[in-house]
């Protein structure tokens, strides 16, 4: 199924059950085409990658296609990918790999208020084995302020840790230029969680040590992600035992979900400037309308990526008004997808220093398969949640 008729399919389905999700941030649809791909593949592939035999090797360079394929459209050199259940597991195997492996040049890491959870809890748990942690201070946009940053690292700084965008507000972070900064430190390694950037926008990621994302960002299935690192860089494994497309990471290659994460990535780029500037598009005719409500703040700063849009609705609880908006079948969330229940957006907070927008923030987010009829029919319906909810302070 060619992408044209992916689309026309998405749409009649949106058409006939009435739903407008507005939730991709959170997880993506399945691309028809990589899904077929992900049933062609594990029924022609049956081999173990690992096998010797003909059917084993066949697997095996397949999967070798595909990892090249992935750093082409990357751009990536000198860099190794090795396979992972997703962002989370990347994140930790990064965090943990490097600070078990190399503990004896510091103790010290850095990172940003804005993080997902899988990287805090890691910091977290390292914080519980004699690593200490700092936060970096945000400017007004919600970017690293560079000279915060300047006055935290140190000799004995090991890893900084930061994402390239954000999955509350959408901020994208300037990293040449943390990067710079980073570079006058020999000891220490740059980790990036691209996971809300990788399929959306182009980076460099030549520049960085180790890089994590998952697939299912961006139209692939779930249960696949990437950590790409340095060539020559050794990190210490999470999971031991069982031969696999890296000494870093075991387990029996997942080659279905492989493929199908290459050729997702693959055509998340095609058409990549008309995608982009029609969520830009979207975006704005979105906020625009936003504005006119008298208890809607914008949160998502002019740092933020078009794909999320981040606000808050002031004298409704978040959870009243995602649940109220779900009668009608929109889908919208309160915060990342994988953070805890409690009600205080953290990553708001820090970033607007208001904390009633923190109690009532929540995410819309976007992709190149919305369309303006759905941002209507969500505009139509928000203003009938907001009237009734504040009437009857909810």
């Amino acid at each position: 199924m060619d992408n044209f008729t992916f689309y026309i399919c998405y749409y009649i389905i949106l058409l006939v059950i009435n739903m407008v999700y507005l939730d991709y941030s959170a997880t993506t649809p399945v691309n028809d085409e990589v899904l077929d791909t992900y049933v062609k593949v594990t029924k022609d592939y049956i081999g173990n990658s690992n096998s010797i035999h003909k059917l084993g090797v066949k697997s095996n360079e397949l999967i070798s296609v595909s990892t090249n394929q992935i750093k082409e459209i990357l751009g990536l050199k000198n860099k190794e990918i090795i396979y992972t259940s997703g962002a989370s597991e990347s994140n930790n195997l990064a965090l943990k790999g490097i600070a078990f492996k190399y503990k004896n040049r510091g103790n010290h890491i850095i990172t940003t208020p804005l993080e997902h959870s899988s990287v805090s809890a890691s910091l977290n748990y390292l914080a519980l084995h004699g690593f200490s942690i700092d936060i970096v201070k945000l400017d007004n946009n919600g970017q690293v302020d560079l000279e915060s940053l300047k006055k935290l690292i140190n000799d004995k700084t090991l890893i900084v840790t930061i994402s390239a965008v954000d999955s509350e507000l959408g901020i994208l972070q300037n990293l040449d230029e943390i990067k710079k900064i980073i570079s006058n430190y020999p000891k220490c390694f740059f980790h990036v969680d691209a996971t809300q950037a990788i399929g959306k926008i182009k980076l460099d990621l030549n520049n960085i040590d180790l890089v994590s994302f998952s697939a299912h960002k961006f139209y692939a299935p779930k249960g696949i992600g990437c950590l790409i690192k340095n060539d020559n860089l050794i990190i210490d494994n999470l999971i031991h035992g069982g031969k696999s497309t890296s000494k870093f990471r075991s387990g029996t290659p997942a080659l279905p979900l492989i493929v199908s994460m290459s050729k997702a990535l693959r055509l998340a780029y095609e058409n990549y400037d008309q995608k982009l500037e029609k969520v830009y598009s979207l975006n704005k005719y979105l906020k625009d309308n936003l504005n006119t409500f008298k208890n809607v703040h914008i949160n998502s700063s002019s740092k933020s990526l078009p794909h999320i849009l981040n606000f808050s609705v002031l004298g409704i609880k978040p959870e009243t008004l995602v649940h109220a908006l779900e009668e009608f079948d929109i889908f919208i969330s309160t915060k990342s997808a994988c953070s805890s229940s409690n009600s205080m957006s953290t990553s708001v907070y820090k970033v607007t220093k208001n904390k009633d927008y923190a109690l009532s923030s929540v995410r819309v987010s976007i992709s190149y398969l919305t369309t303006k009829e759905e941002i209507d029919y969500f505009l139509q319906k928000f203003k009938i949640c907001y009237d009734k909810l504040l009437l009857k302070g909810e």
